[in-house]
């Protein structure tokens, strides 16, 4: 392939007319003060946009323009080239096919690059050209740590070859921060990291090792074989934690921090053994992420203004419901934060401590030596505190007291597992708490989901399938499905081929007034669930999710894989469950 001599682009730019020589003479002049690439200067300057850009260097350059936002990148390619080199030389192996390589390069111009990728990669090379921005975002997403990982796995297996000493004596003498198990815990901590992960599984099978991370709540997995390396890294991470490594018969919990590019991680750790060892979840907590306000919550308006309200009180109980890593403690530390004052006293009880907040009284559960939320939490109404926070409602004990706390004046924040809002008088009820106490005592509950966003960069329409149509018949009777545009994301590099980035919260904010209260205290739950539904302002978990679907926040899928068996098919007097009907009926009720 010919390539054209190195050029100059501010003065092409000005021959062909794109530019102007007094736009190029002030481009310079700030390139040279801010040191970044002329191209990119040009474009914050507004003086052409990166699109314009790209589309005359590729004319100019007589190869073609790849928008890596829209390819998708074949991972065996990109292995071809190591990272090191895919930095120095701003190149990616986009693909490879019988004619040889096709080479993303930001700037194919580039002599030098080009030769020394001919003769490492030893291949017929296509030169494309790329964006420089989405160049380097793409390299940290396509060069994840997945190889070096199961490199170091087999370092770790030479050193347990048999005959070798034992295990536990071995993991107790590492010293060197070379030793292929902290390495290998290393790597796997920064891809971890770099992939964005909330939990690291690690499941020893009888041959293998299944390493899981958990991104936007889905688990991706990597298979390393050799079931000895699970045992070496199970023992290293219990040193860490301090636990017992002779016991492997029973589970065991604890906790560390380490240093993962330049930030802090809070790992919380548990063990249980299994029948092929033991198996080890770890939740990462990310110390330099910062604590959202209440306004970044992500709360419709109507919401935030009424959740406000409650946590504004002086006395009584706020409740936020919702499984296990829906976001709850993210909500409460939210609420704190707002109302977090000189004049306040607050005081929390928790297992663990996940965030730290300057000016609060934060207490760390201990189980082990009888320092659990029921000791703590008598405890604490002893220290004069105007708000407290208990991290989790978990028994009988802990339930009365909470509430008594806040029948006496203080308010009380906690959390409960329950399938919605309405659910929780319930759950509370099935925990031993009188009627009359948790009429008296609870002001608000506000349940929660986290669902998936579609991912920006393949974003695209998408239409219903029959089953989607039936639930939102089933949710949204009267909605004309035809007038409504929904989205999904295709799959691509940024987003891992699953076709979202991040999460987002769906909330159901349930106020108790008199006559939910009354109901509760009758031991009225029927007319309690009836009169809840009813109420101004009131949006089941389900509505919520189809109204994120409807705005192009999450795709429809996304909504029903949330929301399914959390909405209730009222008839039209709102007083009975109607009977269940198959698809067909409802697509022939929707036509």
């Amino acid at each position: 392939m010919s390539i054209r001599r190195k050029i100059r682009l501010g003065e092409l730019l000005v021959q062909q007319k794109v530019i102007s020589e007094e736009q190029l003479t002030s481009a310079l002049a700030e390139q040279k003060r801010s040191g970044r690439k002329l191209g990119r200067v040009l474009a914050d300057l507004g003086y052409l946009t990166e699109s314009s850009l790209h589309e005359f260097l590729a004319k100019h350059l007589q190869v073609p323009f790849v928008d890596l936002k829209q390819v998708r990148i074949d991972r065996e390619a990109v292995k071809l080239l190591p990272e090191p080199l895919a930095r120095r030389y701003r190149a990616l192996v986009l693909h490879h096919d019988a004619r040889g390589l096709l080479v993303g390069m930001a700037d194919p111009s580039d002599l030098h690059a080009y030769d020394e990728l001919q003769a490492k990669l030893r291949q017929p090379l296509r030169l494309a050209l790329v964006g420089e921005a989405d160049f380097l975002r793409t390299l940290d997403l396509v060069y994840r740590q997945t190889d070096e990982i199961a490199s170091l796995a087999e370092a770790v297996r030479d050193e347990l070859k048999e005959g070798d000493v034992d295990l536990e004596s071995l993991s107790a003498e590492e010293g060197s921060p070379d030793a292929p198990v902290l390495r290998m815990l290393q790597t796997m901590f920064q891809d971890a990291v770099q992939a964005r992960a909330s939990d690291i599984h690690i499941e020893p099978g009888e041959d293998k090792l299944r390493i899981r991370l958990r991104v936007d709540g889905v688990l991706q997995e990597q298979v390393i074989e050799g079931k000895r390396v699970a045992s070496a890294l199970v023992t290293r991470l219990k040193l860490m934690c301090g636990l017992d490594i002779a016991e492997k018969r029973l589970p065991q919990d604890g906790r560390f921090s380490v240093r993962v590019r330049d930030s802090g991680l809070d790992v919380r750790l548990a063990t249980m053994p299994t029948t092929h060892g033991e198996s080890v979840v770890m939740r990462l907590l990310n110390q330099s992420s910062a604590l959202l306000p209440l306004g970044q919550l992500g709360m419709p308006a109507q919401t935030e203004d009424r959740f406000r309200r409650l946590v504004e009180r002086g006395a009584g109980m706020m409740l936020v419901t919702g499984p296990t890593g829906s976001g709850k403690t993210t909500t409460l530390y939210a609420a704190l934060n707002h109302i977090n004052r000189p004049g306040v006293k607050v005081i929390t009880v928790e297992d663990p401590v996940e965030y730290r907040l300057d000016r609060i009284t934060q207490v760390q559960v201990m189980s082990k030596i009888g320092l659990d939320f029921a000791r703590v939490l008598r405890t604490a109404l002893r220290q004069d505190p105007d708000i407290i926070l208990v991290g989790e409602i978990r028994d009988r004990e802990t339930v009365e007291i909470a509430l008594r706390g806040a029948m006496t004046g203080h308010f009380v924040f906690s959390t409960l597992h329950t399938i919605n809002a309405v659910a929780t008088v319930n759950r509370l009820l099935d925990m031993g708490a009188p009627g009359y106490m948790i009429a008296a005592a609870v002001h608000g509950v506000l349940a929660q989901r986290l669902v998936r966003r579609v991912c920006t960069d393949c974003v695209q329409p998408a239409q219903p399938t029959p089953n989607q149509l039936a639930w939102l018949s089933s949710c949204r009777p009267n909605m004309v499905v035809e007038r409504q545009k929904f989205v999904a994301g295709a799959g691509c590099t940024y987003c891992n081929l699953s076709g979202y980035r991040g999460r987002v919260a769906v909330y159901e904010l349930l106020e108790i007034d008199r006559p939910l209260a009354d109901a509760v205290r009758r031991g009225d739950l029927e007319g309690f669930a009836r009169a809840a539904r009813s109420r101004e302002g009131y949006v089941p978990l389900a509505q919520g999710a189809i109204d994120l679907a409807l705005s192009g926040v999450t795709s429809l899928a996304e909504a029903m894989a949330v929301g399914s068996g959390l909405e209730e098919i009222l008839d039209a007097d709102g007083d009975a469950p109607l009977a269940e009907a198959s698809v067909e009926q409802l697509l022939v009720q929707q036509a």
